[in-house]
């Protein structure tokens, strides 16, 4: 009897999810609404939550569950402020990094369908950039929430 195979190993497994969130994150560092949601100076780390949490999802080895637990995307996303301007922004960086990965039309549409639906889903606010409890205007600081009358 063979192993069925899995999306992950379908596409070339470790080395393409490596290569789709090393380009993502380049372009993260240099988005001027992403890069402030990460607070750690070193992109790295958040990187790699990104290569094992996609590997485990696509078929590939369960290190993100066994390390960090469920996944609860959306739970682990709300103290940042994703409006649509972040999540198209998010879009856009993960969108080349597909592009990037030039996987078969097949795989690439189905990643597509998942990150798009993904991305819509952790959705939080629809304040514009800068305003809400946890987010800074470009500027760098907070605006209040209830401004005096």
């Amino acid at each position: 009897m063979s192993e069925q195979s899995t999306f992950f190993d379908e596409v070339g497994g470790h080395e393409v999810f490596r290569r789709i969130v090393d380009v993502f994150y380049r372009e993260v560092a240099s988005d001027d609404v992403l890069r402030p949601m990460y607070p750690e100076e070193d992109l790295g780390p958040a990187a790699e939550r990104l290569l094992l949490f996609l590997e485990q999802y696509w078929g590939g080895p369960t290190t993100y569950g066994e390390t960090r637990g469920h996944p609860r995307l959306r739970m682990r996303h709300m103290p940042f402020h994703v409006n649509p301007e972040a999540r198209d922004r998010w879009l856009r960086a993960m969108r080349i990094a597909v592009d990037e990965a030039k996987m078969s039309p097949l795989h690439e549409a189905t990643l597509w369908d998942y990150l798009q639906r993904a991305a819509h889903a952790m959705v939080n606010t629809f304040e514009p950039t800068g305003i809400g409890p946890v987010a800074k205007p470009h500027g760098g600081t907070a605006l209040p929430l209830h401004p005096e009358a």
